[in-house]
Order: C-alpha cells, then sequence, then structure tokens
C-alpha cells in the first residue's frame, strides 16, 4: 500500500530483564501487527527527547500502548496508596510526547495506559487502585488471557467511539490496576464497565484523540470492531 500513512509507537523501557541484562526497550509486537493490518506504517519511538521535533515533523499518527509503570503523583486521587508499578524514564518521554501530539492536533490512539497518560495530560484524575475505589468484582485483572474479552463495555451513542465502533455494549479484554476516575468538560468519556469504570475517552473538536482502556491490538481480523479503531486512527492520520 503506496500511501500508508507513518504511525509512531512509544516504547517500553526496562533497565534489565530476560531479554537482556543492559537498558532495553521493549513493547509487544501485536501493536506492530495491529498498525500493518490497519493500512498504517508502523515505526517505534525510542526515548530520545532531543529528536521529538523531527518524530513529529514526519509520523501522521501514534499510538501510546499500554505498560506498566508510575505515573505523576499529581494524577492521583489516591496517592496515599502503594504504587503498583515502579517509576520508568518512559512516563517523563510518554508525556512530552502527549503534549507534543496534542499541541499539534496530531492524531492519537492511547491503550490501557496510554489512554491513562492521555487523559490525565488533558486533566484527568485516576486512581491507584481501581478495585477498592469502586468497590468492584468485576475482572479488570485479566484473569482471562489477553486474547480472550473479559467483561463488556457499553459505548457512549453520539461519541466519536460509537461512530467506529457502535453503540451500546461492547466485549473487550483489560489488564489494568489503576484506572481514570474523572476528566475535566472538556474530555467525553464514551465507554464505561457495568461497575462505572470509565472505559474510553476522547478529546472532542480534534483530528483524533481517543483513548481505550482496553487492548484492541489482540483483535485484528478483517471485520473485528477493535480492528476498526486502528483503521480510524490509519484514516485519520491518512488525511
Amino acid at each position: 500500500m503506496a500511501d500508508r500513512p507513518l504511525i509512531g509507537i512509544t516504547l517500553d523501557f526496562q533497565e534489565s530483564g530476560t531479554f537482556s541484562k543492559r537498558p532495553h526497550y521493549a513493547v509487544r509486537t501485536h501493536y506492530f501487527a495491529a498498525v500493518e493490518a490497519a493500512g498504517g506504517l508502523p515505526v517505534a519511538i525510542p526515548h530520545l527527547a532531543g529528536l521529538l521535533p523531527d518524530y513529529f515533523s514526519r509520523i501522521d499518527g501514534l499510538v501510546i500502548p499500554g505498560g506498566t509503570f508510575a505515573s505523576p503523583e499529581a494524577w492521583y486521587v489516591d496517592p496515599h496508596e502503594p504504587k503498583p508499578y515502579e517509576d520508568s524514564p518512559r512516563a517523563d518521554f510518554d508525556i512530552a510526547v502527549v503534549e507534543g501530539a496534542l499541541k499539534r492536533d496530531l492524531p492519537l490512539l492511547g491503550i490501557c495506559a496510554g489512554m491513562q497518560e492521555l487523559a490525565c495530560v488533558a486533566g484527568a484524575k485516576m486512581t491507584r487502585n481501581l478495585h477498592k475505589h469502586h468497590k468492584t468484582s468485576v475482572d479488570h485483572l485479566r484473569g482471562k488471557p489477553a486474547e480472550e474479552y473479559a467483561h463488556e463495555v457499553t459505548v457512549e451513542p453520539n461519541t466519536r467511539l460509537a461512530g467506529i465502533v457502535g453503540a451500546g455494549r461492547l466485549a473487550v479484554n483489560t489488564a489494568h490496576q489503576e484506572a481514570v476516575v474523572s476528566v475535566p468538560k472538556d474530555m467525553t468519556i464514551s465507554a464505561r464497565s457495568p461497575d462505572g469504570v470509565i472505559e474510553a475517552i476522547e478529546l472532542p473538536g480534534r483530528k483524533f484523540a481517543i483513548g481505550v482502556q482496553w487492548h484492541p491490538e489482540f483483535f485484528t481480523a478483517s471485520g473485528n470492531p477493535h480492528r476498526k479503531v486502528f483503521e480510524a486512527l490509519v484514516a485519520a492520520a491518512r488525511s
């Protein structure tokens, strides 16, 4: 496909791990496969802040993936709760990426932790322990494999997300201990789980700024509503 828009994907960082005892980047291949299946040309964005202006001048859209890393204290309604994740240089880099993308109105899809970053950079707040905060028994921590649906969400009508996947019930897979709990007035909550947990947000009036708490990259079959999320991002990037 000659007109594939260039879609940047940010990366996790590990000081040491099973891949290497030395610092390295890491991200699941599913994100790249999902962008490719949707008609985009995926490219990894390393944590080189000085090169961000160059990346922004070349890429047509962005995916901020999920991950397990600590976010800024100011984002939490319950900072006294124990941190579920360790500090990582990824947090500051992703914030710079999201801020730069919003400043340029670059099409952006935030997934899981990426949704939380998009939401909180734009003024939302979140909890470190959603099961305690919401007093819920819904499986948000993914008792099932990522390739299987864990629960349903309700997609709100008249939202950008509804225009992509349809309004009403949608089966999703999730794996998160933290969750967005409040959003500013200029942000739309476009999906919730049955217990009221915010599962998707969007910023109206932009080319494409959507965050989903689940992992659509695991469902790339043609016609699958989760693949359509990536196709919508690529279409926005192409335009």
